[in-house]
């Protein structure tokens, strides 16, 4: 099938890659313009436009698509080269309803949750700091809705207690590109599904703020909230009055006023949450690297309270 593909992080370019290597024709890539990046700021492609670069694919880069002006190269792309769908997977740019109606077959959408729980930017990230046991891929039409279009295949995979945002991301998108390349063998086959009016929760997009580690609330939480945001933006906390970045803990049978460090050893910093308690087992200094408690308790003054 002739395509035109609309997506610009990693978990786009995986999918990216899936519709190549099955046989497709992808004739035009949309993705977001070159951002500064990096301790240098310098300008950086996205991982969609690495991998359409690579194939040879013409790469569009809008600020924003609300100009009609901006549509033309979408709509030489069908009307000119004949692609008849597009795929969009976590583009980052509102679709209007003037370019989902270019593709003579429409648009589907490689979404990274069961819908319709966690419509909207972030919903890897907010299945595992709701403690969801299961996510998945959601393959869906595309419609004005934030995320509100017909299903057309889903898949469900399991949530470990160990997994992060990280981790959980690369099996999504492995299960994405799998899906959809089997979505479009069987388009023809495939009965669009109007999602349910039970279940609509919604994935805000992350806010650093929210990483903050506040010891009132309970070690579940911010056990999860750990997994969470790991590896962005990274959860922050304050110890014995010092800013870190606390990456890995474990939640442990321990009391004590919230925020109080019981224990600090080479086994975690043990610290006194508004229930239970967080081992922290992995943490960064400010303008340090990721090491282990071990590491990070060398040279530093840091006790038990």
């Amino acid at each position: 099938m002739k395509l035109t593909f609309a997506g610009t992080p990693e978990f786009a370019a995986r999918a990216l890659e899936a519709l190549l290597a099955a046989g497709h024709e992808v004739v035009l890539v949309l993705t977001q313009p070159d951002r500064p990046a990096g301790r240098g700021m310098l300008l950086q492609a996205s991982a969609v436009k690495k991998v359409a670069l690579a194939h040879g694919i013409p790469v569009f880069q809008p600020e924003r698509l609300k100009d009609p002006a901006t549509h033309e190269p979408i709509r030489a792309a069908c009307s000119g080269q004949g692609a008849e769908l597009m795929v969009v997977a976590a583009y980052g740019l509102i679709l209007p309803q003037a370019v989902l109606d270019l593709p003579r077959r429409g648009c589907i959408n490689i979404h990274a949750s069961l819908l319709p729980r966690w419509r909207g930017a972030a919903p890897i990230h907010r299945a595992v700091e709701a403690g969801d046991a299961q996510t998945g891929i959601t393959i869906m039409q595309m419609e004005a809705g934030l995320d509100t279009g017909p299903m057309l295949l889903a898949e469900a995979i399991a949530i470990g207690e160990q997994d992060t945002t990280g981790s959980l991301h690369d099996r999504l998108a492995r299960l994405g590109g799998k899906l959809v390349v089997e979505a479009l063998a069987r388009i023809d086959a495939l009965v669009p599904l109007p999602q349910p009016e039970a279940g609509v929760t919604y994935a805000g997009k992350i806010d650093k703020a929210e990483a903050r580690l506040e010891w009132t609330r309970s070690a579940t939480d911010l056990a999860r909230t750990l997994r969470a945001f790991n590896p962005f933006p990274g959860a922050t906390a304050t110890l014995a009055g010092e800013p870190v970045k606390a990456w890995r803990g474990e939640v442990v049978a321990a009391a004590g006023r919230p925020g109080q460090i019981l224990a600090a050893d080479s086994s975690g910093i043990v610290v006194a949450c508004g229930e239970g308690a967080l081992r922290l087992t992995e943490l960064q200094k400010p303008g340090g690297r990721r090491v282990s408690a071990a590491d990070f308790l060398n040279g530093s003054a840091l006790r038990p309270d």
